[in-house]
């Protein structure tokens, strides 16, 4: 279903009744087939699945004379899990999540949440998707459920191209958690997925800001660029020690507490933290994107 059919459905010959939830899924379809033929969102998780694959051979390259990974004896360099990539390939897939959370994946979602109103406003089809009986509240609703499952496929690509990655330059097998104790090759797989479900989770409160933002201008550069810069702001922010008070209330603060999944028993105080925080961001932006848009003069 095109979303032109969805419009073309839920129009005049709809105007007097309300939407069907097969019309609501309909509209969602859409709004994945849409976004996901876009060349732009190719090419991120493109770049997304790139950065394992350069992982993976950086460190096959640097412990090919038989040194440690990670930049010195020890390992102790480099992203968290990278000194043990040589010993189970599984910790590549850890290892790139943890390289890009801080960035690349937040930033594929600032590009895609930004976009989410203001792209359709400036391509002058937002008025358009309205025209239906969807009403505002779903449209937006429709829009950060497509931002929030690209969070998941985004998450997905990552994790399983450094599966594979790992699989082919590395050897597979049971693994060492942090806290020293040994467990299968199978509870290992579980907890890399478990880990990806927790990063894509840890994303929906920079999906909120993205979307909130996209609320508030008819351009979806101007959007997609806000989102990003305030994406890197947080991020620097977050750096400070002089600002040690107010970080823990930062986005990105407890993001890389998925680490706390490889421990033996796991660690769940910044894990729950962590989540609680982008629950609150979710709350707080979701609902301000709804009260602005909902009351948005739609000109375009």
């Amino acid at each position: 279903m095109s979303r032109a059919d969805v419009v073309e459905q839920g129009g005049a010959t709809g105007a007097d009744r309300k939407p069907s939830p097969l019309w609501t899924f309909g509209l969602f379809r859409s709004e994945l087939v849409t976004t996901f033929r876009r060349w732009r969102t190719l090419a991120l998780l493109a770049v997304l699945a790139a950065v394992p694959i350069l992982v993976g051979i950086a460190v096959k390259i640097e412990t090919g004379d038989g040194s440690s990974a990670g930049g010195g004896p020890e390992g102790g360099g480099g992203p968290a899990f990278i000194s043990q990539i040589t010993n189970n390939g599984l910790f590549l897939v850890f290892t790139a999540l943890a390289a890009t959370l801080p960035f690349f994946l937040p930033m594929a979602i600032g590009v895609i949440a930004g976009d989410a109103i203001a792209g359709e406003a400036n391509a002058g089809t937002l008025r358009y998707l309205l025209v239906a009986p969807a009403g505002r509240t779903r449209l937006l609703l429709t829009k950060y459920a497509t931002t929030m499952t690209f969070c998941l496929v985004a998450t997905l690509v990552v994790a399983v191209s450094a599966l594979t990655v790992g699989a082919l330059l590395f050897p597979l097998g049971d693994l060492t958690t942090i806290s020293g104790t040994r467990i299968s090759f199978g509870e290992g797989l579980a907890r890399a997925l478990l880990i990806a479900l927790v990063v894509a989770t840890s994303l929906i409160g920079v999906a909120a800001l993205g979307l909130f933002v996209s609320t508030l201008t008819n351009s979806g550069i101007a959007a997609m660029a806000t989102t990003v810069g305030l994406l890197i702001t947080v991020q620097i922010l977050d750096q400070i020690p002089q600002l040690h008070a107010l970080q823990p209330y930062f986005f990105s603060h407890y993001w890389l507490s998925f680490a706390d999944l490889m421990r033996e028993p796991v660690y769940w105080d910044d894990l729950v933290k962590n989540l609680g925080l982008q629950g609150l961001y979710a709350a707080v932006f979701g609902s301000a994107a709804w009260a602005r848009f909902t009351a948005k003069d739609i000109t375009a």
